[in-house]
């Protein structure tokens, strides 16, 4: 049986936006272009806190990729299914974040007002698809650590990690499967100031996992 690929990378920048955690579904529609023109259903994506983050190296966020559409089709299906997805001005400050960013009822699509401007078409069309999830974990400003065993799959610099990651594939999935945490749950804001003063979806943010011999202790280092 062929095993899921890995996709790991460093957040530079949380906004809520890329990947956008809220409303039940995580989804990773814009930046990222490469991740999302090449990964599969059934893959895995993992974002991790930078170097200027009091716990560089610290899990952001971890999906399975349930579903896979190109951004054309994302557009359709945000307007009939997810329209909170669709940026706006509501008084939501998850509203103005919302990945949907392409309207595709023109061609070449229209950028909606949002967190993306015109000077990111072109790399954000380049992946061409969304990737979708119902099974995912987000920590956003309270990102956790991994286990000693993983830290192979953190990267320390920009860019993405996948074909390296394949020998821990397997033990990824089985620590995030153990994890003590509602699943596909945003368990914390994103670290950005706009949320300082808003609770997660599901209330108050989710404590940190009980200290273990498997857990590595928070490193002033930077990754």
């Amino acid at each position: 049986m062929t095993l899921p690929r890995l996709y790991t990378y460093i957040i530079k920048i949380d906004k809520g936006a890329a990947p956008n955690p809220f409303w039940g579904v995580c989804t990773l529609v814009i930046c990222k272009p490469k991740i999302r023109k090449h990964a599969a259903v059934g893959d895995w994506v993992a974002g991790f806190a930078p170097s200027t983050s009091p716990n560089p190296g610290a899990l952001v966020y971890a999906m399975r990729i349930t579903d896979k559409m190109s951004m054309a089709d994302y557009d359709e299906y945000t307007r009939a299914e997810l329209p909170e997805k669709i940026p706006s001005g509501s008084r939501d400050k998850r509203a103005f974040v919302g990945d949907s960013v392409y309207d595709f009822s023109n061609l070449p699509p229209s950028i909606r007002r949002s967190v993306h401007d015109e000077s990111n078409r072109i790399k954000d069309l380049s992946g061409e698809h969304a990737l979708l999830s119902t099974d995912f974990h987000y920590f956003g400003r309270s990102p956790i650590d991994v286990p000693d065993e993983l830290e192979p799959i953190v990267p320390r610099v920009q860019g993405h990690r996948s074909r390296i990651n394949d020998l821990y594939v397997e033990s990824f999935i089985e620590w995030f499967r153990s994890l003590p945490f509602e699943p596909n749950t945003v368990h914390a804001m994103p670290n950005d100031a706009r949320y300082d003063d808003v609770s997660p979806p599901g209330g108050d943010e989710a404590p940190k996992p009980k200290t273990s011999k498997r857990l590595r202790k928070p490193s002033p280092r930077c990754s």
